[in-house]
């Protein structure tokens, strides 16, 4: 997994528990880096999973509800970094439709071994999709938190329904969004 996610992680975390919190977390923990993360690194997802228990059991948010909380962090991130992506898109359902032809298609420039999670879509009119989203990694709440963010940027009224199939693992869902508004 890209360092870039755990960086992203850990920013998200100092910035509401404070640095000195932060590395107390990650002192508890037996990590094969430590804690230190580069952003174009790559490192277990297995050590990301064990931080965010961590966070979780510190703050008493349940995995899930961080898990939603940091893909909606990183979806600001994204829109701070790379707002090209998002200039010519009418609404939130056009730029979810761009994520596995566009984004990643650029993503996988940048870093050839990347492993992205799949994204496939279906429309059901110009104003409803369906996104199924398949992993190898347990994230099926941080990409609701990411759809969820990516809503709100676009400003307009949405409902977002999960379907989890496969294994209990998290790591493939159908997210329903109908714009509402």
């Amino acid at each position: 997994m890209k360092g870039m996610v755990f960086t992203e992680l850990l920013s998200m975390a100092e910035h509401a528990l404070g640095e000195d919190a932060v590395d107390d977390i990650l002192d508890t923990l037996a990590l094969d880096s430590d804690g230190a993360y580069s952003a174009v690194g790559n490192y277990p997802c297995g050590e990301l999973m064990r931080i965010v228990g961590a966070i979780s059991e510190q703050t008493a948010i349940p995995v899930p509800d961080l898990q939603r909380q940091f893909g909606q962090w990183v979806h600001g991130r994204f829109v701070e970094g790379y707002p090209g992506f998002f200039a010519d898109k009418p609404n939130a359902l056009a730029m979810l439709d761009a994520i596995e032809n566009e984004v990643h298609v650029e993503v996988r420039k940048l870093y050839p071994d990347a492993e992205l999670p799949v994204f496939e879509v279906e429309w059901h009119g110009t104003r409803a999709l369906t996104m199924t989203y398949r992993s190898e990694r347990p994230l099926v709440p941080f990409c609701h938190g990411m759809i969820e963010a990516c809503v709100a940027h676009f400003g307009e009224p949405a409902e977002i329904a999960v379907t989890e199939f496969g294994d209990a693992a998290a790591r493939a869902a159908r997210f329903h969004v109908r714009l509402t508004g």
